[in-house]
């Protein structure tokens, strides 16, 4: 980048440096903004729990004759390849009913007088029994998504996963467009109403419908905040905002997930209860201002002074008579113009790879918390829990060193803890989470204001690969429990050494046009 574009690049900053770093102002759109955030901690992963699979067996009829022997002896046992091939109950066979009344009839013992791997089986016809000890109601238990139906509950997820990918596609546009505020609280909105609609679902096909705008809504939420506090807030407390703040926020409501769900067992309970902070921070809308950077992006010179002046006026400052002057014409852009030229071309595809890499790792770790040892709400706690030390590591790291280092460091660290998972099951989740909190700071300062929360958007919607498929990388351990993770941990090492080709952006301003930006070393 030229000095006299650097020059350019600097005139917000410096025209809106009289307002100083941390006043009443920038207190308020911090906070405001970290709290929209911890309805998308709260619900981005609570399928964890509403869509859990009991353990489950073949339902027997209660007016069948069968004696006690016969009917603990209904199930077959199975090989069970995630437990190491230990034998267990099976979940979708049973013996033939016909065989055991006869042998009950006839007072043959099972095991003594009849060997059981000799007697036929047949599916669950009766339907199934579910231990009821941990939830009163999944929908895994509404509506029998078991054994043939099984691939129903991760195409849940990932139907929730393509709405992230389509209102990633959107949202971003949209923002540039329209605004940033327009379009948070319209997507804060849309996400509470279709998830409260979601509540009343009469089958899986409507619920999934319904799933998908919910993740068209969430993931469109989070973006525009994680945007509009990057671009109203100046540089040190821009830092702690797009690393610590939106994060810790985050894993506060990621935190109260499963103490809520702990109390609350019934699937569409929670759902409600989970509606409810959504709907709680649209009054928001009266107290967080537009982006100043996009009002002067679009040529609304006297919008944008408005919001200055009125910051000023919070702060107890006076500002000057004229805060900004026009300087060059404006054109509007669209997602074509993250590949138009190759410099941006170039930074864009090695993000996607980033991201995409980054997504499965996050997701397929956080949505196994169910299949770990022991209490599914204490695994859930201390999932979210151990994002808190990475999100503080990701903010040192991005205050004190450089961009592409910290991502590459974090994301090597991420491949190795990945690869030895089976020691340190927490250290993968705590490696990837530091690298994905990292490269979303990142991002926000290698794009242009005028294609941010476009760039912002791409990025996102080329994940939602890897989020579309990462339930499925948690189903790959019943081959082999631990190929999950040399697949992720593969992926993310070359994902690290992909890290050092993007620019550097350390201590450089926010650009604001396309040619602005850094370069591509290559």
């Amino acid at each position: 980048m030229s000095p006299s574009a650097a020059n350019k690049v600097a005139d917000y900053e410096a025209d809106t440096s009289f307002l100083g770093e941390w006043g009443r102002f920038q207190q308020r759109v911090f906070f405001l903004l970290c709290l929209s955030v911890i309805p998308n901690g709260l619900t981005g992963l609570s399928i964890v729990f509403w869509a859990d699979t009991p353990a489950h067996r073949c339902m027997l009829p209660a007016h069948l004759n069968l004696s006690a022997a016969w009917r603990n002896s209904s199930i077959p046992l199975e090989e069970d390849a995630s437990r190491g091939g230990d034998l267990v109950p099976s979940k979708c066979f049973r013996y033939k009913l016909e065989h055991l009344l006869n042998y009950s009839e006839t007072g043959l013992l099972p095991g003594v007088d009849v060997n059981l791997s000799n007697v036929p089986k047949e599916g669950c016809l009766d339907g199934w029994e579910f231990d009821h000890s941990v939830y009163t109601s999944t929908i895994v238990t509404e509506w029998n998504l078991v054994c043939d139906d099984s691939w129903k509950t991760p195409l849940t997820s990932s139907i929730f996963f393509c709405g992230v990918l389509t209102g990633s596609s959107i949202s971003g546009q949209l923002s540039d467009r329209f605004g940033r505020k327009i379009a948070l609280f319209g997507t804060l909105a849309l996400q509470g109403v279709s998830r409260f609609i979601q509540i009343f679902s009469p089958n899986w096909t409507v619920f999934c419908v319904l799933y998908f705008i919910v993740g068209m809504g969430q993931i469109s939420s989070y973006m525009v905040a994680f945007v509009l506090g990057v671009e109203i807030l100046s540089f040190r407390a821009r830092t702690i905002f797009s690393t610590a703040g939106t994060n810790l926020f985050f894993c506060l409501g990621y935190m109260l997930l499963p103490l809520l769900a702990f109390y609350v067992r019934d699937w569409r309970t929670l759902i409600l209860v989970l509606t409810l902070p959504s709907c709680l921070c649209l009054p928001l809308w009266w107290f967080i201002p537009e982006s100043p950077r996009w009002l002067l992006s679009q040529g609304r010179i006297e919008e944008a002074e408005a919001i200055i002046r009125n910051a000023a006026e919070m702060n107890n400052i006076e500002p000057p008579a004229v805060i900004f002057f026009k300087t060059e014409d404006r054109r509007s852009y669209n997602i074509c113009d993250l590949i138009r030229s190759p410099n941006i071309r170039w930074i864009s595809i090695t993000l996607w790879v980033i991201w995409n890499t980054l997504v499965i790792g996050y997701f397929a770790l956080s949505l196994n918390t169910s299949n770990l040892h022991g209490n599914v709400y204490f695994n859930c706690f201390l999932s979210a829990l151990v994002e808190i030390p990475a999100y503080v590591l990701s903010w040192a790291m991005f205050h004190w060193c450089s961009r592409r280092m910290s991502v590459f460091a974090s994301l090597s660290s991420g491949g190795l803890f990945l690869l030895i998972i089976q020691l340190v099951p927490m250290m993968g989740k705590f490696a990837v989470t530091t690298a994905f909190s990292v490269a979303y700071a990142y991002t926000a300062e290698l794009y242009p204001t005028v294609l941010r929360n476009t760039a912002f958007g791409a990025c996102s919607m080329a994940s939602r690969i890897g989020s579309i498929i990462a339930p499925f990388f948690i189903y790959l351990r019943t081959y082999y429990i631990y190929l999950p993770y040399i697949l992720m941990g593969s992926l993310t090492t070359v994902a690290g050494l992909l890290s050092l080709l993007l620019p550097e952006s350390f201590g450089m301003p926010l650009p604001e046009t396309i040619s602005h930006m850094q370069q591509f070393p290559g």
